[in-house]
């Protein structure tokens, strides 16, 4: 009987999920899906692998329910009612953070979930969204086993300057590290840059992840050597509601002249930050870009000068560059934002080629580059799913 995997992948706004069918060319798509949280707004919607939309539902935020466990209530009940006699073998799921514990996709056990609850306080964004979603599943389908897929993972290969943070050593020993984030996406799309073009992927290369999360991460011969993100996924770059880098005595200030505690200080660099935060507009880039609000403007500025100052410190590490490559929703469909990434970085050897990045093409750096900049769309998706396989087998043989 054919096999079939089902992915979940729970942001901080949306959960993407897939449904893949099993055969020998590896998982294919049969159906792709994303509920998102816009405004006041909540939708899911589904596309076939054609990208033909089959599926789509909006509700508002009186339904009474968070908008992750309602969303995945919807993703479920579809499931079953567009795919009823899908085979389902395994449900792969996102999870941020696997700590000092995983270096690989593991089987979900009872022991396992323990330890991933352990983290919630390192992503609350995410953590709490993914394990709701491993449970959601168990639920739904208790004969179907479970897969964990860790954005940390890609990133274990750090060397120790990478890795540590300038605190008592017993703090590193305990796990107080710099991990690094989106690594199923560096993974995914490490492998495609393989695949277009090995000798690229071979080299020096800077993979910018911009979307509402946001990272950046350097690439040596496929192996992550340095991310812009750190012990949690706050650190480095502006996001749409979260802080990015910042002097830890800010905090301290907050708490002894502000009088606020650590709840308060969560919920106001995670989710009042940002994007949103320093354009009081909001967290979505098309939202920015449309505003005539001068600190909109001032939001999109900051978040690009950002994005330079991390190429630049990466690009240093990696002691020059032979590629960069950028994914995620901003980074594959905002050209504008490419465009003044870029602009005066000859030094580090690009020359973009602006027409083919208007127009949305895979290579955007001129003929004359002598660093090659690509567009590779991500697709956690399948790189959760290709884990997954991976897993069933590894634990069937």
């Amino acid at each position: 009987m054919t096999r079939h995997v089902i992915t979940l992948n729970a942001g901080s706004s949306s959960i993407k999920f897939a449904l893949y069918e099993l055969n020998g060319d590896g998982p294919q798509a049969l159906a792709t899906g994303l509920a998102e949280m816009l405004s006041e707004e909540r939708r899911v919607k589904v596309r076939d692998a054609a990208g033909t939309v089959t599926h789509e539902e909006q509700w508002q935020t009186g339904s009474g329910l968070p908008f992750h466990t309602n969303a995945l209530q919807r993703i479920l009940a579809w499931r079953r009612t567009a795919f009823p006699n899908a085979n389902v073998v395994a449900a792969g799921h996102r999870v941020v953070h696997g700590g000092i514990y995983y270096d690989a996709p593991v089987l979900v056990t009872d022991e396992v979930l323990a330890r991933l609850q352990t983290l919630v306080p390192l992503a609350p964004l995410h953590q709490p969204h993914n394990i709701a979603g491993i449970l959601a599943a168990r639920e739904a389908w208790p004969h179907v086993q479970q897969v964990a897929c860790f954005d940390t993972a890609f990133h274990r290969s750090h060397p120790f300057v990478n890795d540590v943070f300038a605190l008592p050593r017993s703090y590193y020993d305990e796990g107080v590290r710099r991990y690094g984030f989106h690594g199923l996406s560096y993974e995914f799309v490490t492998g495609r840059l393989r695949e277009i073009s090995p000798l690229h992927a071979s080299g020096r290369v800077v993979v910018a992840h911009l979307g509402n999360g946001a990272s950046m991460c350097a690439i040596r011969d496929g192996l992550s050597v340095a991310s812009s993100m750190g012990f949690t996924a706050l650190d480095g770059l502006p996001m749409g509601t979260r802080c990015g880098q910042l002097d830890p005595g800010v905090v301290l200030y907050m708490m002894a002249q502000k009088h606020m505690d650590a709840n308060a200080i969560r919920d106001l660099l995670y989710t009042q930050s940002g994007l949103k935060g320093l354009s009081g507009v909001s967290h979505d880039m098309r939202e920015l870009q449309a505003s005539d609000k001068p600190e909109a403007a001032q939001a999109i500025e900051y978040f690009i000068f950002r994005i330079r100052r991390e190429l630049g410190g990466l690009a240093a590490v990696l002691e020059g560059l032979d590629a960069i490559v950028f994914c995620g929703g901003i980074g594959e469909h905002a050209w504008h934002i490419r465009e003044r990434v870029l602009e005066g970085m000859e030094w580090i050897g690009v020359e973009l080629d602006r027409f083919a990045n208007k127009a949305g093409a895979a290579v955007i750096s001129s003929e004359r580059s002598r660093t090659r900049v690509f567009v590779i769309p991500t697709d956690e998706e399948a790189m959760i799913a290709r884990h997954t396989i991976s897993v069933l087998d590894r634990n069937a043989a």
